[in-house]
């Protein structure tokens, strides 16, 4: 186990009162939890601080601060529990395909983890839209709750897909190969400073459920019910209480975000 890992306080944090096994049905339990406690959120971009990829900052802001984050800091944070629990885990890139009108950079992070020999795709890091399990990468339709995933290939890519109004589309593509820990770097920080980002761009805050999924962005609230959406534009003073009342987010009074200062 990491030094600099708390494993326990981590469990505490997404609600699991022990550690799980190293095996898939423990798999399913961690990346379940944690994908329904801790927030996919981007507010310390929207108050123009810094984004740290590093343990110990993780581990601060996103368990003992009880805020969120974005990929890169789920997806790291969740790489070091499993490795110290003791599965084989690996980080890719990937580029995100839904909702982008062309190719996009890699700045989209997720993890394959070895089971008995067969690799999963994990990814506790990509909002309400995202997986609450693993996915085998084996081209089938597998349901979760309310939604479906599958992982086809094309050429020497994987796609993650869900299904939506009768049809599947493209979550993201990704080279199913390892990457190091400065490509996270680098992608972070266009992601979070550059100026066309959509985490500049954009204030968001979003957190997915069994039965329900829950999006914010800027003050477009929606909440999601497999292929129902019911959603309403909300007004300024309604912001603060929803970040905290809805995500579990302390945000402190007078909070201005870019993204909402015109």
């Amino acid at each position: 186990m990491s030094a600099e890992l708390h494993l326990g306080t981590y469990l505490r944090r997404v609600g699991l009162d022990r550690v799980p096994e190293a095996n898939l049905a423990g798999l399913r339990a961690l990346h379940f939890a944690h994908a329904t406690a801790i927030p996919f959120e981007n507010l310390d971009i929207q108050l123009g601080l810094p984004i740290h990829l590093d343990l110990p900052a993780l581990q601060a802001k996103l368990v003992l601060r009880r805020r969120g984050g974005y990929c890169f800091e789920h997806n790291t944070l969740f790489q070091a529990v499993l490795k110290a629990i003791g599965f084989q885990a690996i980080a890719c890139e990937a580029r995100v395909r839904l909702g982008a009108p062309t190719v996009l950079p890699r700045t989209h992070m997720l993890l394959l983890v070895t089971v008995n020999e067969i690799p999963w795709l994990c990814d506790v890091g990509f909002g309400g839209e995202g997986l609450l399990h693993p996915v085998p990468m084996d081209g089938e339709a597998h349901p979760q709750f309310l939604n479906a995933y599958r992982v086809i290939t094309e050429g020497g890519l994987k796609v993650l897909q869900s299904y939506h109004h009768g049809a599947w589309e493209d979550l993201y593509a990704f080279e199913p190969e390892a990457r190091w820990p400065i490509d996270f770097e680098m992608a972070n920080h266009f992601t979070s400073t550059h100026p066309e980002s959509r985490f500049v761009k954009t204030l968001t805050a979003q957190l997915p459920g069994p039965e329900v999924r829950r999006l914010l962005r800027n003050r477009a609230y929606a909440e999601l019910r497999g292929d129902q959406a019911e959603g309403r534009e909300l007004a300024q003073e309604e912001l603060l209480p929803l970040l905290r009342k809805v995500f579990g987010i302390e945000v402190p009074d007078g909070a201005r975000f870019r993204a909402l200062m015109g």
